[in-house]
């Protein structure tokens, strides 16, 4: 379920994709799916690609290929997203409490203060974040079941877990 006004601006970009002929030869459910992307990401509503195409008839690289196709066609600039902001959902997903949450957020707020996360894949950093995180509270969950829920990797959520702790590494 997506609010109102992420339907409208996904509706929105359809039809700015329509009128720059952009359809043409393609499928319109690929459009769809990727509009509504396109809106939750300039809306900042955490709602990761895999997660739209799941309930889309099209392929995950289908939309993602439209999506980079309505970026570059229409000149949409997206705002970076902020890893904090899939800390909850992802703690929700793999049932770690309110205290393991609070201390991947704070990590999180850490690490930006240092500048180290630019570029990186938000959802990678809050699962390897939420991963430290309960470790530390006595909360520990697998590496698998953490990326799984965040809709990462095993692989990711190491690097970023790496990168974290080494940003962090001066600082107490």
């Amino acid at each position: 379920h997506l609010p109102t006004n992420a339907r409208e601006m996904a509706a929105l970009i359809y039809r700015k994709a329509l009128k720059a002929d952009l359809l043409r030869g393609r499928s319109i459910e690929g459009f769809v799916a990727a509009s509504l992307y396109a809106a939750c990401r300039s809306l900042q509503i955490p709602k990761p690609l895999m997660e739209i195409t799941r309930v889309s008839p099209r392929r995950h690289q289908e939309v993602a290929r439209i999506y980079r196709i309505l970026l570059k066609e229409l000149s949409l600039k997206m705002p970076v997203e902020d890893p904090i902001k899939f800390v909850p959902s992802i703690a929700a997903k793999v049932n770690l409490g309110s205290q393991a949450e609070a201390y991947a957020i704070d990590l999180l707020r850490a690490a930006k203060r240092r500048g180290g996360l630019t570029g990186k894949d938000p959802r990678g950093l809050a699962a390897a974040a939420l991963y430290k995180a309960g470790i530390v509270t006595n909360n520990k969950r697998i590496q698998k079941e953490i990326a799984e829920a965040a809709g990462t990797t095993e692989v990711t959520l190491r690097n970023r877990l790496r990168g974290i702790e080494a940003l962090l590494a001066g600082e107490d």
